[in-house]
Formats: structure tokens, C-alpha cells, sequence
């Protein structure tokens, strides 16, 4: 048997701790940290509880993934006259329970002195923590959980690899904290940690990384996929090989406590999660106590990416609670194949060995392809997460038309991400036939350039075009202008009362509903661009429009129904675009899907058999090295 100080208890004063402080504890009176080895004090008499999504030990979790057979809290305080009590969670319960059995009372010290708790545990706890109560002030520090084992732990040595490009500020940050944090520390990860960055824009100094085990490695800008392919390599092939590596996008923000306990569990897992990808949790930058995903999975009907839990508020004690009591077998549909996207991504090497490397598809379905490739079981886990700008604000046209579609359709070939193609068919119809009812016919074509793309084969693929194929994507997509430009625009349009400035997101998101009747009309006209004559409205109808979002994913029918102009905004970039209905453009590129699905229909089962043919090469170590210029 062996121990293993499984998670710190984390506490912070960054904004995102001040502005949400029940993401770390719930306190009845002021606790503060007091400047002393990180210390933190309870300033007059009261309680601070730490059953939370950061400082709350799953149990449930490490029952099922590890060979965990007993937990105990360590800590330090000094002070006034205080007890330290275990708490726990059942997943029906409102409120942690306090287990008044467990207390350990401590008479006031003006030295600080060590508490140890042995937790108790069954079948029914969710999660356990603690309640440190006292008479006065009192201080906390060195608190932490330690893991009793069955056998001696696993030997792991953790290499992260995170692609960039061009953004310095965040991965310099993120640099910076894995050196500070974990490689100058002095325990069992420092020696045990490698961190490898692929530098995509060739912007950050190779010499920059300020210890030797941070490696900077310029690279073309082969996207996400090229990026974390060398990572993988690089890992294989580092003095002492990766046992693990763990993949992690570069805009993010990361806690180091969070590596930390990825490390530990590594260490202490069970046979039958030896290969599991750990998956972190997306949570938003911008709404900071907002959990997004941390699995998701392939709609089968759809062959769109959904979350395998709906959202969750990690403040929110019963959510903390239903985050790890939650089955996804109740959620993800039978046929449906589950994923672990690549903020935060942990592969055993034995894996990244047996299944190969990624597609060279640049961005977009690689993680989601490589992680139904190698069919694993995922382990997830409270407090091992990254923050991440929220979806709705970054859409961007290049990568939801034309990387989505080209990328899903390639994926579906060589891997199978859906029961049947058609389900990635009836995607592209749904995006081309989306963008035309909104009079978008540009980002329209961009589907279909992604599909035009995937006919062309695998071949096309294996030649190093993912940068200038996405580069053009962002090209020839809609462009919006500022909102001083988009004025100018509709007064020159005589578009009368339109202010960017007097916007606010509820009314560009707000919708109405529509009659029946009005349903039969755009269902029949295709929002009036078919069985109807161009200009047949008189030139004061012209001059009425609708403003929408420019989000691609919404679909405002009743805002927009009846309009021969679309103003769409996006308010966090402050611009937006005007849209006229054009009949004629519009038949254009009716002709050009019907034109490219008979090609399709033609040659199917010669591509799907280019494609499953390719798979092997295009996923191998010596194609990556060709590709990327290693060799």
C-alpha cells in the first residue's frame, strides 16, 4: 500500500476567485488570505466550508477510476479555539452534510499545528470535504488530500504539448506557471514533467522558455491537428518517452492545481482505466462559473457535436454534486459515440502508439475523430478544467462551413463518427439551406467549397494546401465592417433609424412567432426567393429590415420573415453586415449543391474506399515527419 497527496486545496485571489469565491469555499464571515505561506484566516468567529468544485474530494470518481482505499485531510492552523469536521454529499441532498462524529476540536495555538482527519467514505457519498468552525480569528495553510492506494503507484511522466499561434500573451502565461508552479517545485511532478510547445506563427523565441524542459519548436502553421501531431512525436521521441500527454489549446486559462491532479490520478488508476483519456472541463473565461463540456459526443440524426451534460454552474453546490453523480449513459444516445475535445486532453502513449496520429485536417473533428478512433473510456473529474472563450462569441465562418463540413464528411469516411454518411449529407443541406433563408449566400458557398474539397479525395489532403485552403476560407467568407462603416452603409441605403449604437443583445436575438400562414410562405418561398419575381416589393417595403445576430447558428424566422434586407451584427466585435435577398444568386448556388450531390451520388463508394484505404498513412508517424519537415 502507498499514499498519495492526491489534491491541494486550492485557493486563489485572482478575479475570478473574488468575483465567485463558492467555486473554492462558502464561508459565514470573512476569510481572507493574511500573507503568511499561504495562509488564509477566518477573521472573527465563524465557519468556512470546502465541500466545492475546487477544494471537495470526488470519491465516486476515484472509486471507480482509481485502487483508492482510504482518504485523509492534511492541514495546519493557528489561532483561536476551532474544529475541523468532515463534510459530505449525497446526490440527493441540498446541502453538505456535516458529520459531527468526525470533529477534531483544538484548543487555541499560537503555533501552527497539524490536523490530520480520516475521511470517511461509503457507497452513498458523492463527495467529501470539510467545515473549519472556530470562536475567533484562525488561520489554514498546507491543506491538502491524501489518497491511500492498493499497490505501489504507476510510474507516469506527463508531457504537455499545446499548439500556438500568435498568442504570445496566453502561452507565455501558461509557460511561465508550469515552470513556476510545477517544474520548480519540489515534488514527485517536477521530475516527472515535460512541456512541449509548437509554435504554429514562428513568433516566440525557441530560447524563450527560460528551463530546459519547455521546448519551443517552430512550426508551419499546420493548424490544430499539425500542432498537436508534433507534440505526440515529440513526446514519443524526448529522452525519457511520455507515458502520457496531455494536449491543451493555447487561449486558454489553466490552473496548475489542475495538471497536478491529472498527474496524481495517473498515477493511482486502475487496471481498467489504465488507457482512459482524462477530460477536462471547458469552462467560460467570460462567464467564469459557467462549465460548458467536459465530454461530449456525434448526434446520430444530426452529426453535430452536443455536450453529453447540459450546462452547469460550478458555484452552485448541486450542481458540483450532479457534475460527478451524472451518468452519461442517461444523456449520450445508444449509437452515439462520445469524445474528448483538446483544450484539455490527457492520452496515454500506449494509445497514441496503437491508433496512430491525428488527420491532417488542420482545425476542426480532429480531436473529435481521433477520440472515436481509439474508443476509450474517459475520466473526468471536478476541478480539472481550463477556462476558455465562450462559442458564441468567436464564431467564424471559415471553420463552422468550411472546415466543419469538409473535416466531418473526411472523418465519417476514414472513421466512422455517425451510423451512416447521410446523416453528414443532410448537415450540409441544413447549413446551405440555414444561410440562404438569412440571404448569406457567401458563407452558403463556403459550405459547399468544403464539400467540393472532400470529393477531391484523400490526395488532396496528403499535400500540405489545410493552410492555404483555410486562409481562403477566411478570405472569401462574409465580411463585416465596423459599426462607424455599417451606418454609413444604411443611410446610403436609406435604411431609416438603424443606430449600432442603441443595440443591445436581447434585440438583436429577439424573435417572433410566426402564423401558419407565414410558416407556409417561407417553407413554400424559401423565404421569398423562389415562385417569386426579383424586385417584386415596392421601394417602401424595400426600405424595412431586419437586424439580427451575425451567430451562425441562429435561425430567427420570424424577425426576419417578409424583409428583403438583413442587417447582421456581432456585438462583441462591434460590426455587422448588410444582406439584400438576390433570387438570382440565390438560384446560383441551388444549382451549384444540386450539381455537386450528383457528383457525390456518382462516386461514393470510389471515395469511401479512397479514404478508408489512405486512413493508415495519413494517421502514421512517417507521414507527420514528411509532412511537418522533421526528417
Amino acid at each position: 500500500m502507498a499514499s498519495i497527496r492526491f489534491a491541494n486545496i486550492l485557493l486563489e485571489t485572482k478575479p475570478r476567485a473574488l468575483h465567485f469565491p463558492t467555486m473554492y469555499y462558502r464561508a459565514d464571515v470573512p476569510f481572507r488570505p493574511s500573507g503568511e505561506n499561504g495562509a488564509w484566516t477566518l477573521t472573527e468567529g465563524g465557519a468556512v466550508d470546502f465541500t466545492t468544485y475546487f477544494n471537495a474530494l470526488s470519491v465516486i470518481k476515484l472509486r471507480r477510476y482509481t485502487r483508492a482505499t482510504a482518504y485523509r485531510l492534511h492541514l495546519q492552523v493557528q489561532g483561536a479555539p476551532c474544529s475541523v469536521t468532515q463534510t459530505r454529499a449525497t446526490r440527493l441532498g441540498m446541502t453538505p452534510e456535516v458529520l459531527a462524529q468526525t470533529a477534531v476540536e483544538l484548543p487555541h495555538t499560537d503555533r501552527w499545528t497539524d490536523v490530520v482527519l480520516d475521511l470517511l467514505d461509503d457507497e452513498q457519498s458523492v463527495l467529501v470535504g470539510f467545515q473549519l468552525a472556530s470562536e475567533g480569528v484562525v488561520a489554514m495553510r498546507d491543506a491538502y488530500y491524501e489518497v491511500d492506494i492498493d499497490g505501489d503507484p504507476r510510474t507516469v511522466d506527463l508531457a504537455i504539448a499545446t499548439t500556438t499561434f500568435r498568442k504570445e500573451s496566453f502561452i507565455r502565461k501558461n509557460m511561465k506557471l508550469v515552470r513556476t508552479e510545477l517544474l520548480d517545485a519540489d515534488d514527485d511532478i517536477s521530475r516527472h514533467l515535460t512541456m512541449h510547445v509548437v509554435d504554429n506563427g514562428r513568433t516566440l523565441d525557441p530560447q524563450e522558455s527560460g528551463d530546459p524542459r519547455i521546448t519551443i519548436s517552430p512550426n508551419e502553421n499546420v493548424g490544430g491537428a499539425g500542432g498537436f501531431a508534433r507534440g505526440m512525436i515529440e513526446a514519443m521521441e524526448q529522452s525519457t518517452p511520455a507515458t502520457n500527454v496531455l494536449l491543451m489549446d493555447d487561449d486558454v486559462e489553466v490552473s496548475p492545481e489542475s495538471i497536478r491532479r491529472t498527474y496524481e490520478l495517473l498515477r493511482m488508476v486502475n487496471d481498467e482505466y489504465a488507457e482512459a483519456f482524462v477530460s477536462g472541463a471547458m469552462l467560460n473565461i467570460e462567464d467564469t462559473e459557467v462549465m460548458r463540456e467536459d465530454t461530449a459526443y456525434i448526434d446520430p440524426e444530426l452529426g453535430i457535436c452536443m455536450p453529453a451534460k447540459s450546462r452547469m454552474m460550478v458555484s452552485q453546490y448541486l450542481d458540483v454534486v450532479d457534475n460527478e453523480a451524472f451518468d452519461e449513459e442517461l444523456s449520450v444516445p445508444a449509437n452515439a459515440h462520445r469524445y474528448a475535445a483538446w483544450w484539455y486532453c490527457c492520452i496515454p502513449m500506449s494509445v497514441i502508439r496503437r491508433v496512430g496520429l491525428p488527420l491532417p485536417v488542420f482545425v476542426r473533428y480532429d480531436d473529435v475523430e481521433y477520440s472515436i478512433r481509439s474508443n476509450p473510456k474517459f475520466m473526468t473529474m471536478n476541478g480539472i478544467c481550463v477556462w476558455h472563450a465562450k462559442f458564441e462569441i468567436r464564431y467564424n465562418a471559415g471553420v463552422e462551413r468550411y472546415q466543419r463540413t469538409r473535416n466531418g464528411m473526411i472523418a465519417q469516411m476514414t472513421t466512422g463518427l455517425a451510423p451512416d454518411f447521410d446523416t453528414f449529407l443532410k448537415g450540409l443541406h441544413r447549413q446551405v439551406d440555414l444561410e440562404m433563408r438569412k440571404f448569406n449566400y457567401t458563407d452558403a458557398e463556403l459550405a459547399l467549397d468544403g464539400f467540393e474539397d472532400f470529393l477531391k479525395g484523400p490526395k488532396f489532403i496528403e499535400q500540405p494546401v489545410a493552410q492555404e485552403r483555410f486562409m481562403r476560407a477566411n478570405r472569401i467568407k462574409e465580411q463585416m465592417v465596423p459599426f462607424d462603416e455599417l451606418s454609413q452603409q444604411a443611410e446610403d441605403m436609406g435604411l431609416k433609424d438603424f443606430d449600432p449604437e442603441r443595440l443591445t443583445r436581447p434585440m438583436m436575438e429577439m424573435d417572433r412567432q410566426r402564423s401558419l400562414q407565414e410558416r407556409a410562405f417561407d417553407y413554400l418561398t424559401h423565404n421569398g426567393q423562389r415562385f417569386i419575381p426579383a424586385g417584386s416589393k415596392d421601394e417602401a417595403g424595400a426600405e424595412s429590415y431586419a437586424v439580427i445576430t451575425h451567430d451562425g447558428w441562429e435561425y430567427p424566422a420570424g424577425a426576419i420573415h417578409g424583409e428583403d434586407i438583413i442587417i447582421a451584427v456581432d456585438w462583441a466585435s462591434r460590426k455587422g453586415v448588410i444582406r439584400r435577398k438576390d433570387t438570382k444568386r440565390y438560384r446560383e448556388v441551388v444549382k451549384r449543391y444540386k450539381r455537386d450531390m450528383a457528383y457525390f451520388k456518382k462516386h461514393r463508394e470510389r471515395l469511401a474506399q479512397e479514404y478508408k484505404d489512405a486512413a493508415l498513412k495519413l494517421e502514421s508517424v512517417g507521414f507527420w515527419k514528411r509532412y511537418l519537415d522533421m526528417e
